[in-house]
């Protein structure tokens, strides 16, 4: 098994956008404000008619949860870093395995914010593992995992447009 998962051997998948919006706010938004523009059909585990809420614990050691209308939390990942408002980093636990999603906010002027996102860790994921965690068809190794980051950044900038 060991042999397979080397084998597989998945660069991370990186995403940008830029954005019409201070770097304060777009990292305020994208972090504090995730129930808003996130599109949690199909990228959330309970959906948007499940979903009441989406929080982010803006700590060292919090988490990302979606919270249920009936109480039930999922939790998305834990922060690894947080340096507000330039970046931050999570465990991403959607991929069975956790892996790892880094966000990066670059000020390129008064009112304008490149966002760039890199999404790693797939070695720890077995084959499977990989074809399977995703909520578009064809799993990571069908290249939907970069399709879910440019979709999930669109909306993103969607949002503050």
């Amino acid at each position: 098994m060991t042999a397979e998962v080397l084998a597989f051997g998945r660069p991370p998948v990186r995403q940008s956008t830029t954005v019409a919006a201070p770097r304060a706010r777009t990292f305020d938004t994208f972090a504090g404000r995730l129930a808003e523009w996130w599109p949690l059909d199909p990228f959330s585990f309970g959906g948007a008619a499940r979903i009441a809420t989406v929080t982010l614990d803006a700590r060292i050691g919090g988490e990302v949860l979606e919270h249920w209308h009936d109480g039930t939390t999922r939790a998305w990942g834990t922060l690894l870093t947080w340096d507000p408002p330039a970046e931050f980093s999570m465990t991403w636990n959607v991929t069975g395995e956790p892996t790892e999603v880094e966000l990066r906010f670059l000020e390129l002027g008064d009112r304008l914010t490149r966002v760039e996102l890199e999404h790693r860790g797939w070695e720890r994921l077995t084959p499977e593992q990989v074809a399977a965690a995703c909520a578009l068809p064809g799993g990571y190794a069908g290249g939907a995992f970069r399709q879910g980051w440019l979709t999930i950044l669109t909306a993103f900038k969607e949002h503050l447009a």
